[in-house]
């Protein structure tokens, strides 16, 4: 039972990235912390963290992390006097809260009345606008029916946006543009809802299009004190999940960003609101902006806020929640710098960024701190060897970097993405990394829109331009050199080396042959030579690049220069910005033979519908030897919490199912063929 004074011990009733946070900032505070973990976490990088850790059940967050009786015990058991939920699960369950209550334990959050009134979406809305906060235009009704939505739906005017009254991260989202797919969103955010959140309640609002998404954050005590702390714009965003953040925003100017924080700060007073926040908005490009709604709980992306104002969110709701006052008064809140956060996915990019799961065979995030004009943090749930489970949000990592100004922190982000090191499963990171250098991005001009817009046909690795051509070349030519020196001096050799050192070579890049000359220099670790790459590129290459480096960092031409290296037959596969090359290095002649090879051809898979991830097929909804037209739905597949519907690419007969409701199916497994 908790005496009023500050915690001696708290739980953190969660898994992953947010719970490791948590104990970082508990520990720095000389508060004891509590882990909790199912099945799948047993070895997780939390319940290391933690000084004690409790197992509360199967690997289904509905069986372990969802169950509130579970997670009480788990503070009875070890004395801890108070629990911080972090984000998800039981965050935003005014339930949990009340139960935690009655038994004495503190909830490290918003009071319940809080959670009740701006946790649920559709009452939110209404106190909002009673409270005259402009809000969007939709139904806040319950809707019973996909006839109703429909009916509703049309009524507003398309596009809507179908939403879970209890969602969050994306889930239980959709947005129609016309009847058809009113009526299949809302079965499918319904689903998504109850599956992800207990609660299958929907409405339906107006979807502003073109908007932006930018957010502000507050933070309140129990004695009636309330101050905002800047805004995030969080436009970059996927199937409505967010990938890339920043603070501040690129579109305010100081009167908006006021004007937005104040409402914001109204709001969370005329509820009580007595911990971190944020109320979030949906912004046009002409600084207009509209309720969205309030998240009553530590965001994901909190830690951007945190860089730029030097102010500890979670600290601040542990001291909060132990009865203290904010120490920090509006006036004193001062915005300095740029923070850009980039969210690490277990995601194809090449596959319509279809969920990966798998154990991280290599996971080396670039080194944290001052890197010379910018900073790193990198906030993680992982280690070396971790696995990454079907069963929860396949969020890795979230990198940060801060830095003076907008363009400084960008750059920073796009060398840290350069050196982030992950293998085992598919991630996202080559996109992050194209995406630093996209110029829309860079200019500031976003949207929700962005990511649809700017790669309507997904995401495939960038062509090299002919300086990042010549740059991989060049790597590749150091790296070469450095092998065969080592190669040639092998003490035993039956044959020992007495020749020169070649000094011409070619570089295949994807296939595409390049003259290089070594000009002067000897191809030693640490690396010094000048090269010549395609009769353009004259370069000094400085590196200390040994074999079986998998990170190649150094300078080409005076720049920074980070390449991943996987060795492949004979070559090597590059990774740089975005790009993605593989890059063979041989004699003049073998070069010229090997560009005219013909390139291997991948096996039609025209008459076959595979799974494109990991995961549980929901549904199946066609029958052998039915026809069907191109669009239709043929299957629904379920993986790390969100519903996929696999659609019909063109007209065609089903001539055989292989694979039933309740299946598990890995990627690529054989759903159903076609005629």
């Amino acid at each position: 039972m908790w005496d009023g004074r500050m915690f001696s011990k708290i739980l953190i009733a969660n898994r992953g990235e947010i719970a490791c946070r948590v104990i970082k900032t508990a520990r720095s505070m000389g508060i004891k912390t509590v882990a909790v973990y199912s099945d799948a976490d047993l070895d997780a990088l939390h319940v290391e963290m933690a000084d004690e850790a409790v197992h509360i059940g199967e690997p289904a967050a509905a069986k372990s992390y969802l169950v509130i009786d579970k997670i009480i015990e788990a503070c009875k058991q070890t004395g801890a006097e108070a629990v911080h939920p972090g984000y998800g699960f039981l965050s935003e369950r005014a339930e949990f809260c009340e139960r935690l209550k009655q038994e004495g334990i503190v909830f490290i959050g918003p009071n319940p009345k809080a959670i009740e009134v701006m946790g649920d979406k559709i009452t939110s809305k209404r106190f909002a606008s009673e409270a005259e906060v402009s809000t969007v235009p939709g139904y806040m009704g319950l809707i019973e029916s996909p006839e109703d939505a429909k009916r509703i739906a049309s009524q507003i005017g398309y596009p809507v946006m179908i939403k879970a009254s209890a969602g969050g991260g994306g889930k239980g989202m959709r947005i129609a543009w016309n009847d058809e797919e009113a009526m299949d969103g809302f079965e499918r955010a319904k689903s998504e809802a109850i599956s992800s959140f207990g609660d299958d309640r929907i409405f339906i609002e107006k979807f502003i299009e073109n908007p932006r998404h930018i957010e502000i954050q507050v933070m309140g005590d129990k004695h009636g004190n309330a101050i905002y702390l800047g805004e995030r714009e969080c436009s970059i965003q996927r199937r409505n999940q967010k990938v890339i953040e920043e603070a501040p925003s690129p579109l305010l100017d100081e009167e908006t960003r006021r004007k937005m924080g104040e409402q914001a700060v109204a709001l969370a007073k005329a509820v009580d609101y007595d911990s971190a926040g944020t109320v979030e908005f949906v912004a046009g490009q002409d600084k207009s902006f509209y309720f969205l709604e309030m998240n009553t709980r530590l965001q994901v992306e909190h830690p951007v806020t945190e860089l730029i104002t030097g102010v500890d969110l979670v600290e601040q709701m542990i001291r909060v929640a132990a009865g203290e006052e904010l120490s920090i008064k509006q006036d004193e809140v001062k915005l300095n710098g740029w923070s850009v956060e980039s969210r690490i996915y277990a995601e194809d990019p090449y596959r319509n960024f279809l969920p990966s799961i798998g154990r991280l065979t290599r996971y080396r995030p670039p080194v944290e701190g001052d890197h010379g004009g910018f900073v790193v943090r990198n906030d993680t749930g992982v280690v070396e060897g971790s696995e990454i489970s079907m069963f929860y949000d396949p969020m890795i990592a979230k990198l940060v970097t801060y830095a003076p100004t907008r363009a400084e922190a960008i750059e920073g982000m796009s060398t840290a993405l350069d050196e982030f090191q992950v293998d085992g499963i598919q991630h996202n990171v080559p996109f992050l990394a194209s995406l630093m250098k996209h110029p829309r991005w860079r200019s500031g001009q976003l949207s929700t829109s962005f990511i649809d817009d700017e790669y309507p046909d997904g995401f495939e690795p960038a062509t090299p331009d002919e300086e990042a051509r010549n740059v991989l070349a060049s790597v590749a030519l150091s790296m070469h050199l450095i092998e065969r020196e080592r190669l040639d001096h092998l003490p035993g050799r039956l044959r020992p080396h007495h020749g020169g050192v070649r000094r011409e070579w070619g570089v295949l890049i994807n296939g595409e042959k390049l003259d290089a000359e070594l000009i002067e220099g000897m191809a030693v670790t640490p690396l010094d030579i000048d090269v010549c790459v395609d009769g353009g590129l004259h370069a000094r290459i400085a590196s200390d690049w040994v074999p079986g480096d998998m990170l190649w960092k150094g300078h080409v031409a005076e720049r920074p220069v980070s390449v991943q290296v996987r060795p492949i037959e004979n070559g090597y596969q590059l990774d740089w910005q975005g790009y993605s090359v593989v890059a063979k290095v041989m004699t003049p002649r073998n070069a010229e033979l090997a560009a005219l090879m013909p390139e291997k051809v991948a096996p039609d898979t025209s008459s076959l519908l595979l799974c494109p991830m990991p995961g549980l097929v929901v549904s199946l909804n066609v029958e052998e030897g039915q026809e069907v037209k191109a669009g239709e739905q043929l299957a629904v597949v379920e993986a790390m919490k969100m519903e996929n519907v696999l659609r019909a690419e063109r007209d065609c007969v089903i001539s055989a199912i292989k694979a039933a409701p309740g299946d598990s199916l890995a990627v690529d497994a054989i759903i159903m063929e076609f005629e």
